[in-house]
C-alpha cells in the first residue's frame, strides 16, 4: 500500500442537534454537505501527495433539497449560495471520492463513514461505491503511536495539529479540507518519527492495550 487517504466531512446541523443526535423534530438528518481529503504517502519521507474536496447539494429524504441552516454557515463557513452554486450530487461526490483514493484505505479522526457512507446515502437512496471495510478509525493510529490516552479528550479533528505542535496553512475548524489536513501532518509526523509505519494502516486496526501504547512510545 503506497498511501492513505485520510477525510473529513461536515455534515447538515442545526442549534442543538448534536445534543439530541438530530432526533428534534426540526432536526434536519445529518447528510455530509462537504467531504476533504488528503492522499499521505505511506513511502520515504510521507509526503502530502494530493488533496480533494467537494461541495455536495444534499436530498432530504422526499427528494427536497434542504436549506442549510443559518447555524452550519457560522460553523462552516458553507453559505446556501456555496452549496447552490459547487454543490455536486451525493453520488457524484463519492464516485469522485472513490476514484481520488486510488484503491486506498480511508481514515477519519472517529466514524465519518457512518455519516457518508450509512445516514446520507440511505436518506438518498444511494449505494455506495465504496465497501465499508476500507474506512479505519484513525483515534485508534494515534493510540496506537504511544499517545496517553488520557489526552484524548483533548483532541479534535480540527486540533489534532497543535496537540503535536503543528499548523495547517488555513487552519478553519469545520472546514473538512483543513480538518482532514490537521490529521494528515499529525499522521505524517507519527510516521517521521517512527512511531507509525506503513503496516499500521493496513484494516482491519487492531488497538494495541496502554500499556504496549506505551512501551512503543518510549
Amino acid at each position: 500500500m503506497h498511501h492513505a487517504i485520510i477525510y473529513d466531512c461536515e455534515y447538515l446541523t442545526a442549534p442543538g442537534a448534536m445534543s439530541r443526535q438530530w432526533c428534534g423534530p426540526l432536526d434536519p438528518d445529518p447528510n455530509v454537505a462537504q467531504i476533504g481529503a488528503v492522499k499521505l504517502s505511506l513511502q520515504d519521507g510521507h509526503d502530502i501527495l494530493d488533496t480533494f474536496k467537494v461541495l455536495i447539494k444534499p436530498i432530504d429524504r422526499f427528494g427536497a433539497q434542504p436549506t442549510v441552516d443559518p447555524f452550519f454557515t457560522e460553523l462552516t463557513g458553507i453559505t446556501q449560495a456555496d452549496i447552490d452554486r459547487e454543490g455536486v450530487a451525493h453520488s457524484d461526490a463519492l464516485a469522485r471520492f472513490a476514484t481520488f483514493s486510488d484503491g486506498a484505505t480511508f481514515w477519519s479522526w472517529g466514524k465519518d463513514e457512518l455519516t457518508l457512507l450509512a445516514i446520507s446515502s440511505y436518506v438518498e437512496g444511494v449505494t455506495p461505491p465504496i465497501p465499508a471495510h476500507r474506512f479505519g478509525n484513525a483515534i485508534g493510529l494515534v493510540l496506537n503511536a504511544g499517545t496517553p490516552v488520557a489526552d484524548m479528550s483533548r483532541m479534535t479533528s480540527g486540533r489534532l495539529s497543535e496537540y503535536f505542535g503543528f499548523s495547517t496553512p488555513d487552519g478553519r475548524q469545520h472546514d473538512a479540507l483543513d480538518d482532514a489536513m490537521s490529521v494528515a501532518v499529525s499522521l505524517q509526523h507519527l510516521l517521521r518519527t517512527q512511531k507509525l509505519s506503513a503496516d499500521d494502516f493496513t484494516l482491519p486496526l487492531t488497538v494495541r492495550p496502554p500499556e504496549l501504547q506505551a512501551h512503543r512510545s518510549g
